[in-house]
C-alpha cells in the first residue's frame, strides 16, 4: 500500500492555509506553518514530500525558507512552490534562482496548483521506473544528473563512494551505511527514500544487481563470481534476486546479450 505523500503548507494568513488545506487534503496528508520558523522546526521532526509557502511573512519569509531548504543537504530534495502577490519579473528569478522548483501567482488557480503538485511529486517517480531496468543507466549517476542542488549532488557523491566501496561486502547493512555517511540512521533513512524511492538496503541491492547486468553484459565471468563479486552470500540467493528484480534469470539476460550459455 503507497504512502500518502505529506504536504507542508506555509502561510502566515490562516485563511490561505484553511483554503489550501480544503484543496489539497482528499489526496495528500497536510501539515501547516504559520511561519518559515515552524516550518523548519516541522520539517526537523516530520517526512516532508512537497512544500507550498507563502513568500511574505514574518520571522522567516518564503524567500528565506526556500534558500535554508536547498542549501542544507536533509532537505534539499524536497521541492518547493513559492505562492506571492507579487507579480514582478524580479520576484520570480529571485524565487527560482534561490531554487523554487515552481512559483505561482495569488490568486492561484486551484487546477494549476494541484497540476503543479502533481507534475513535482510524480517526476521522480518516473524516473526510477526508467531506471530498475538490467540495461539502463547508472542508477546514482542518472539521480546526481537531475539534482536540483549542490547539496543534493554533494550527498549522492558521498552514497556512491560509500555503496561501491562495500559493493562486495556480504555484511554491509543499513547501519554501516549510516555510519560511513556519518548520518543518524533517521535522517539517511528519510533522504534515501525521498530521492530514490526506495529504502536505503532496497538501494543497495538494486545496484548490486545492476553491477551484476553490467558485469554480465560485459562478459567474462561465471554467474557465481558475478554474484560473489556484488556482495550476495550465495549463487542461489542472487538469482533469486536477480530475477524478481528484472523478470528474466541472469543466464536468460547474459543469453539475450551475447546468445550462449553462462
Amino acid at each position: 500500500m503507497e504512502t500518502t505523500p505529506a504536504l507542508l503548507i506555509v502561510d502566515d494568513e490562516t485563511e490561505i492555509l484553511d483554503l489550501l488545506e480544503q484543496i489539497l487534503n482528499s489526496q495528500y496528508s497536510i501539515l501547516k506553518a504559520e511561519n518559515g520558523k515552524q516550518a523548519l522546526q516541522i520539517l526537523s521532526a516530520e517526512s516532508v514530500n512537497l512544500i507550498v509557502s507563502d513568500v511574505m511573512m514574518p520571522e522567516i519569509d518564503g524567500f528565506e525558507l526556500c534558500q535554508t531548504i536547498k542549501s542544507n543537504f536533509e532537505y534539499s530534495h524536497i521541492p518547493v512552490i513559492l505562492l506571492t502577490a507579487k507579480n514582478t519579473i524580479q520576484s520570480k528569478v529571485e524565487g527560482l534562482e534561490l531554487g523554487a522548483d515552481a512559483y505561482i501567482e495569488k490568486p492561484f488557480s486551484k487546477a494549476h496548483l494541484q497540476a503543479q503538485i502533481k507534475s513535482l511529486l510524480s517526476n521522480r517517480a518516473m524516473i526510477m521506473h526508467h531506471l530498475i531496468t538490467p540495461s539502463s543507466p547508472s542508477l546514482l549517476a542518472h539521480l546526481k544528473s537531475t539534482a536540483h542542488t549542490k547539496a543534493d549532488e554533494r550527498f549522492l557523491d558521498s552514497l556512491n563512494k560509500v555503496i561501491n566501496e562495500n559493493l562486495s561486502a556480504i555484511d554491509f547493512d543499513f547501519e554501516k551505511m549510516a555510519d560511513q555517511m556519518n548520518m543518524s540512521r533517521v535522517t539517511l533513512y528519510r533522504k534515501v527514500k525521498a530521492i530514490s524511492n526506495l529504502s536505503p538496503i532496497e538501494l543497495v541491492n538494486l545496484i548490486r544487481l545492476k553491477k551484476a547486468a553490467a558485469l554480465l553484459e560485459e562478459g567474462g565471468y561465471m554467474i557465481y563470481e558475478i554474484a560473489d563479486m556484488v556482495g550476495f552470500a550465495s549463487q542461489s540467493s542472487f538469482s533469486r534476486s536477480f530475477h524478481k528484480q528484472f523478470g528474466m534469470s541472469a543466464t536468460e539476460f547474459m543469453q539475450s546479450k551475447h546468445g550462449c550459455n553462462g
